[in-house]
């Protein structure tokens, strides 16, 4: 069904090709990074320790760049471009044009930038593929990788997979686009045996060649279009986190496309592809029977067997359809890295879900409020309408180019009301009128000085649901876009909905 492959297509030049450990010639490489934010610092760092000559550049001349700056200088030789001008064309590096462009997720395809190093016949790396280059080191072992991603549930997937893999005896660390950078952890003194690698749609973009022990695309949805130039660049780009597939390439039995990424993908000789699934398992998948989660593909006499690998009942904070998929997807990776069926069952009860992800904050006279800011686009929080009924659906925010049209049309009856944040909501709006015309619309923003304002913003929401939800009802916080135009982040808005809600239950009591 998949085919093998060893070829590796991308690497002309002699120099970067020769770069494949931490060992290799990497003295006086001339390299310019794109970015000095968590991932191109990292890099930056990276480079610098390993003797590149090295030019950061990033459009925000901001105190925080200014001090990772200073950072730089003091760990080694790096010069640092801040502000407009410094990304207005490619520098040279050291009076010569660079051999390298390592670039951060931010940073689309068509930044100048970038357009200008393609033009230029300058390689293009991410910092995903800088680190796979340099994670063999002599005299240390190196890690296997297990590589997740999807449109929607990469992080609670991948934090499961470490909590399965530490239960089964083995130094993990869950790193990558969840939090810590993967350059960091390959310069940990910690000899890890296994990373779980959360990789977004940006970062396997510019990673070239990665052959992770095991991998799995979640789900495919509609999600950063306006970054990806269109939904077949970003599923393309998707793909790419089954290439050079070593033992298991990992799909989703309810999403086609990510079956067919696997039957299209050129793996290692002797990879299997193995499905996961919240029905009956069929051989070579992860499933479940009644209220267990098996495994029907990791043991020799899987036609007539399976083996328990969890209780759905142990999936935290609720056991909902998309919880149970992740739990097997983490499930399938660990036993693709050799961790058993107890083991595995041992770490999902042990693991607790991150904050913003279908988490009850409160409850009022009935009412149950839930923070699911971790929601940042339609496919994301279908998941999240799903496990409630009656809901006053809190939402908006940045769209990305997104349709919110089938999530409507298939939630429409759950709604009592919807409370509107966010800037960019023609889309929502429209969505609501075709398919929920009859459900009213509070616009949070309305009567406020500054709609920019998450704070008040979330204030004048939580407000709103109030009024309108009575005993019964879920106030749900699914925005369904991305949060930047009122807020720091995903996070910065969860943290802003509890709040406003404590001060609800403060006033009420």
């Amino acid at each position: 069904m998949i085919h093998a492959s060893n070829d590796n297509p991308i690497l002309d030049d002699p120099r970067l090709a020769s770069l494949t450990s931490w060992d290799a010639d990497w003295a006086d490489l001339r390299v310019v990074v794109l970015g000095i934010g968590i991932s191109g610092f990292a890099a930056a760092d990276t480079l610098i320790e390993l003797g590149a000559r090295v030019v950061v550049i990033d459009g925000r001349d901001s105190e925080a760049n200014r001090q990772k700056a200073e950072t730089l200088g003091i760990v080694g030789s790096a010069d640092v471009l801040l502000g407009a001008q410094a990304v207005a064309g490619l520098p040279q590096v050291d009076g010569q044009d660079p051999q390298l462009v390592v670039t951060s997720p931010g940073f689309r395809p068509d930044d100048p930038v970038l357009s200008e190093a393609v033009a230029r016949g300058i390689q293009i790396w991410g910092d995903v593929e800088l680190a796979w280059r340099i994670r063999e080191r002599a005299g240390r072992p190196t890690a296997a990788w297990v590589c997740i991603t999807g449109t929607n549930g990469k992080t609670t997937t991948v934090q499961m997979a470490e909590a399965m893999l530490q239960a089964g005896g083995l130094k993990a660390l869950a790193v990558g686009n969840v939090g810590t950078p993967i350059l960091d952890a390959l310069r940990d003194p910690v000899d890890y045996d296994v990373l779980a690698v959360e990789l977004s749609s940006f970062q396997l973009h510019w990673a070239h060649s990665l052959s992770p022990l095991a991998a799995v695309c979640l789900n495919v949805a509609e999600d950063h279009v306006d970054w990806h130039g269109g939904f077949e660049n970003y599923v393309a780009d998707k793909s790419r986190i089954y290439e050079n597939c070593q033992v298991a390439a990992v799909y989703n039995v309810s999403d086609p496309r990510t079956r067919q990424m696997v039957e299209e993908a050129d793996v290692v000789e002797g990879c299997r592809a193995i499905g996961f699934t919240a029905g009956n398992p069929d051989v070579s998948m992860l499933g479940v029977v009644e209220d267990l989660l098996v495994d029907r593909a990791f043991l020799d006499d899987r036609r007539n067997q399976a083996l328990e690998v969890g209780l759905v009942e142990s999936i935290k904070p609720v056991p909902t359809p998309h919880g149970v998929t992740n739990a097997l997807a983490a499930a399938a990776l660990a036993r693709a890295a050799g961790v058993s069926g107890e083991d595995i069952a041992k770490g999902l009860a042990a693991w607790e879900p991150g904050g913003h992800r279908i988490q009850p904050v409160a409850k009022t006279f009935g009412v149950v409020w839930v923070d699911d800011s971790k929601a940042t686009n339609p496919h994301a929080a279908a998941a999240s309408l799903s496990a409630f009924d009656p809901v006053v659906w809190i939402a908006g925010g940045l769209a990305k180019g997104t349709d919110s049209s089938a999530l409507v049309a298939a939630h429409a009856r759950r709604l009592r009301a919807v409370v509107l944040i966010g800037t960019d909501n023609d889309r929502l709006e429209a969505a609501l009128a075709a398919s929920a015309p009859d459900v009213p619309i509070l616009r949070a923003a309305d009567g406020l000085e500054d709609a920019s304002d998450g704070e008040a913003v979330m204030r004048a929401a939580v407000e709103a649901a109030h009024r309108v939800a009575v005993d019964g009802d879920t106030v749900l916080m699914a925005p369904a876009a991305a949060s930047m135009d009122q807020f720091r982040d995903y996070a910065h808005r969860g943290d802003a909905f509890a709040r406003s809600v404590a001060d609800l239950v403060e006033r009420l009591s």
